[in-house]
């Protein structure tokens, strides 16, 4: 037991890291282009259990040695973007560092999946300084719009609610929201001075969809303020 704890705090860590350097490069975009690209940073680890059922499923031993070893996201931070050029500029930024390894990308804002899916998975490994070592730790990061994660915890929370059939028919309308111009659902444009400006795709998308939300007892709407969010963008890009 005090050999997982200390892995487990090692992977606290890592993910202590990685929030540090992002924390960092967002001031610095803010100073430079005087905006702030990250709108928020969320980090988990996975529970004991999850980490039992992943190695069981693989056919692994459930030993302290092979969690490290065998598994690449016992740590997870996920990155919410504005904007998809925020992912790409954060992620050629962060990767630059000489002490960030990147291990795996994969691509899914470019290849979303089947379900329409869409986010960048980074896995990366990063050093821990501590009293007597060094060490490298994995942590997985993931990148996404507002728009991606809006979608994207809309569709687990249609797929996976209880008492609740998702049928074929729901998927397919699911994904047609995913990107009703092949772009995004929240959509801004930016002029020759790089100021965003306000796109009502955003407030048609709120306004269409808000009963079908609000069937699922999703609380999106709440999280992200509903027509206050679109307001409240309207002022960023009015420089308010």
């Amino acid at each position: 037991f005090h050999s997982f704890s200390k892995l487990m705090a090692y992977y606290r860590c890592a993910m202590m890291e990685i929030e540090t350097k992002l924390n960092v490069l967002n001031q610095e975009f803010s100073l430079r282009y005087d905006r702030n690209p990250i709108s928020s940073i969320k980090s988990r680890m996975k529970t004991p259990a999850s980490i039992r059922e992943k190695l069981t499923r693989r056919g692994i031993d459930v030993t302290v040695e092979n969690i490290e070893a065998c598994l690449n996201d016992v740590a997870g931070v996920r990155v919410i973007c504005a904007f998809p050029e925020d992912v790409r500029t954060l992620t050629k930024a962060l990767l630059k560092q000489d002490d960030v390894e990147l291990i795996e990308k994969k691509d899914y804002i470019l290849n979303p999946k089947p379900n329409g899916y869409r986010s960048l998975h980074l896995i990366v490994a990063v050093p821990i300084y501590l009293a007597h070592e060094k060490r490298k730790m994995r942590v997985e990061i993931q990148l996404r719009t507002i728009a991606m994660d809006f979608w994207a915890s809309l569709e687990h929370q249609m797929r996976y609610k209880k008492n609740t059939l998702f049928t074929p028919d729901m998927e397919k309308e699911l994904f047609a929201w995913r990107s009703a111009d092949g772009s995004e659902i929240l959509a801004f444009r930016a002029d020759a001075d790089g100021v965003g400006k306000y796109n009502h795709q955003t407030e048609d998308f709120i306004r269409m969809n808000r009963e079908r939300l609000d069937s699922c007892d999703h609380d999106l709407m709440v999280v992200y303020g509903g027509e206050k969010m679109v307001q409240a963008r309207e002022g960023e890009g009015s420089g308010k």
